[in-house]
């Protein structure tokens, strides 16, 4: 932990102080992923190479599904890679349209230098790169003149936009009406044509016009636009895209004919990446066991669920992580113990008295309020993890550093308001101070 910059630790505190997943530093979280990190970051590789692939991540709510792509994402954005995580929704993000997907690509997308959405950075990189590349290649054109270097980066942008000129021409040519708005400095019509490539609707007509484009993004447009995306990623020095697909299993929610159109765009979206029409895509899905294997999901598509097929009959250590799925396991108490001290360990380094820190806040304590957290919300851990770190760096480690005579063992009783808590977490706590009903219990007026 000693090697954590200040900024870094900050970060990460203020996040479990929130109650909210960090944005960044999530491998100093990272418990019980360890067997799962060579099969990723091989994948990664394969995807920066040129590659693509897909991953399906499978867990209850609470096994850490959010926290498992956002480590990946960390991940990916270390090897220079853009991401970006759509969160599926029946209404806002409806998974059958596949325009509204890219939309949110573009919304969400994130690079290690540009937060989202980066869209219109990577697109003016992706211009200086052409400008540099030709260059480069032809060093009298500097002296040339402007009009002989327009040439010249017009005949390469031709040329790397080939592919995606023969599956998706308004992709191509927009990017072409882009890069001569910017050249002239026409900032209006840029912004236009920037948010036209991203997907987005209601785009001014006249710059449409004066790029040659019409219409708007549809299901089947929007698998070019995802390639054509691609490539200009790659040009601008970002050797792929890690998209999640988040909480799929919202799909079990809709009338079954709009579910059915949307599993088979899934299965569209897998078929493509097999196929390598997207180079440089590392697709990841997540959802829970019942969207995979229960009738309302997965199954109800057999060419998807063939697709998806994995083995879990076995003991969960022997599961095969270069698998199409993954299965999460979700937290046990030890395992929720162990990412308390990480995170008392990740506090008490940036502590003006660390010794104290990790005195009062022994491990003992640690695995105390694990099992005193987890007996508010049920006795689910996997449910369990949000609430008790935030307990623990809010309401007890502050103290601590804070207060020369405070000891969590005297002078603090958890507490676990309904407000503070999320659906699934407050349906837990509710287990725990509700008992069931027995027969006997129940009265009836006769």
């Amino acid at each position: 932990m000693s090697e954590v910059s200040p900024r870094r630790r900050r970060e990460v505190l203020d996040a479990l102080r929130r109650g909210t997943v960090p944005a960044s530093g999530l491998d100093l979280l990272a418990v019980g992923l360890e067997r799962f990190v060579p099969t990723l970051d091989a994948e990664l590789d394969v995807v920066t190479a040129g590659g693509s692939s897909f991953k399906a991540i499978r867990g209850e709510y609470g096994a850490g599904k959010t926290f498992v792509t956002r480590f990946l994402a960390e991940r990916a954005a270390r090897r220079g890679m853009a991401t970006a995580e759509v969160q599926i929704s029946e209404t806002e993000t409806p998974l059958h349209k596949l325009e509204t997907v890219y939309r949110r690509i573009g919304e969400s997308l994130r690079t290690s230098a540009f937060p989202p959405s980066a869209l219109r950075p990577v697109l003016d990189s992706w211009l200086y790169t052409l400008e540099a590349d030709v260059a480069a290649a032809d060093p009298s054109l500097a002296v040339a003149g402007a009009q002989s270097m327009d040439a010249a980066v017009a005949q390469l942008l031709e040329q790397r936009l080939a592919a995606v000129s023969t599956r998706t021409p308004a992709f191509a040519q927009a990017l072409r009406a882009y890069r001569s708005a910017v050249v002239a400095g026409d900032s209006v019509a840029a912004d236009a044509l920037a948010g036209w490539l991203g997907g987005q609707p209601h785009v001014a007509g006249a710059a449409k016009r004066a790029a040659g484009i019409r219409g708007e993004l549809d299901h089947f447009g929007a698998m070019g636009f995802l390639q054509g995306l691609l490539t200009v990623l790659r040009d601008a020095g970002h050797p792929g895209l890690l998209l999640i697909l988040d909480e799929v299993e919202t799909l079990q929610r809709v009338r079954g004919d709009v579910r059915d159109k949307a599993l088979n765009a899934l299965r569209q979206l897998v078929d493509e990446v097999d196929s390598g029409r997207f180079p440089g895509l590392f697709l990841v899905i997540t959802g829970t066991p019942a969207f995979y294997d229960g009738p309302s999901g997965v199954p109800r598509l057999p060419p998807l669920a063939q697709r998806l097929a994995t083995d879990f009959a076995t003991d969960t250590r022997f599961d095969n992580p270069r698998a199409v799925q993954l299965r999460l396991p979700g937290f046990d108490l030890a395992a929720l113990g162990q990412l308390g001290t990480r995170v008392r360990d990740l506090f008490a380094d940036g502590a003006s008295d660390a010794a104290r820190i990790s005195r009062v806040v022994d491990d003992r304590y640690v695995s105390e309020l694990a099992v005193a957290v987890t007996g508010s919300l049920g006795g689910r851990v996997g449910v369990a993890p949000r609430v008790f770190l935030k307990k623990l760096v809010s309401d007890v480690l502050d103290r601590v550093d804070q207060f020369d005579d405070f000891d969590p063992r005297r002078h603090y009783a958890l507490t676990v308001n309904a407000a503070e808590l999320t659906d699934v977490e407050r349906e837990s706590a509710s287990l725990a101070v509700i008992p069931a009903a027995r027969a006997d219990d129940v009265h009836l007026d006769l």
